[in-house]
């Protein structure tokens, strides 16, 4: 069934890029019909009635008019402005890095109910969690998980023999763990894994959020499990991604934690 002429949906502004002297592209994640992507026009005029609502990071919903190229946003309605992320830099660096992930992995008109949510849920949790680098992981297993790329953690991915105790290692290009045997014949750059980072994973990939935010994790097992989940997204983008170098710098001083 064909869309109307004119649809309304709510959505999360992923980014926005100017076109023109006064309009936008604003890049929206939907629960309905995933990445959608629609112009601003005269957004940029200071008497727009647009402006204040399509802002990144904002909760919105939104009348749609179908263009030919480019829908166009006719009518816009903030539902969540997300201030608390706004006033604190490095909460804002993290969510647009977690913005830039979902722009990554999602495809335009393919509807992803389960990552809206996820977004959605974890932009309102980092406005008030105390340590965010749990959430963080979390989101980011999640997100591999919602969008097929889950990493493979039960058994070798290669041969799928059952584990033995010891060290591990990742192949992201296998998307999973090695054993001593297929590892040895893998001429790819491989990640060490413990034992305690596996469980963690697994753990994040499995429970909500809920579920996860009372763990206790070490901050080296967390750097540990973070360096994984960062290489392999990088090799999955085939890119590095763009907002992470500066939320490790904002995050990192002082200021901002």
């Amino acid at each position: 069934m064909s869309r109307p002429r004119t649809y309304k949906t709510q959505g999360i502004v992923l980014r926005q890029s100017p076109l023109g002297e006064a309009d936008r592209i604003i890049t929206l994640y939907t629960p309905d019909m995933g990445k959608l992507r629609a112009v601003a026009r005269g957004v940029r005029r200071t008497k727009s009635r647009l402006g204040g609502h399509v802002e990144p990071l904002t909760h919105l919903t939104v009348a749609v008019a179908e263009g030919k190229t480019l829908d166009a946003i006719t009518e816009a309605e903030t539902i969540h402005s997300f201030r608390g992320l706004r006033e604190d830099l490095g909460r804002v660096s993290q969510a647009v890095y977690l913005a830039e992930l979902v722009d990554g992995f999602a495809v335009e008109q393919s509807p992803n109910p389960e990552v809206f949510s996820l977004l959605l849920g974890t932009l309102g949790r980092l406005q008030t969690v105390d340590d965010p680098s749990l959430l963080m992981r979390h989101f980011e297993m999640r997100l591999l998980g919602h969008s097929g790329f889950a990493p493979y953690l039960r058994r070798c991915v290669e041969c799928r023999t059952v584990l033995e105790p010891g060290g591990y290692v990742y192949s992201s290009a296998r998307g999973g763990i090695l054993c001593d045997e297929c590892r040895v014949t893998s001429s790819e750059s491989l990640i060490s894994l413990s034992v305690n980072a596996i469980k963690v994973l697994r753990f994040l990939g499995r429970e909500p959020y809920d579920q996860v935010a009372g763990l206790n994790v070490p901050s080296a097992l967390m750097d540990e499990v973070e360096r994984l989940l960062r290489t392999f997204i990088r090799y999955l983008l085939e890119r590095d991604v763009r907002s992470a170098e500066f939320m490790n710098l904002v995050t990192s001083s002082p200021k901002g934690r």
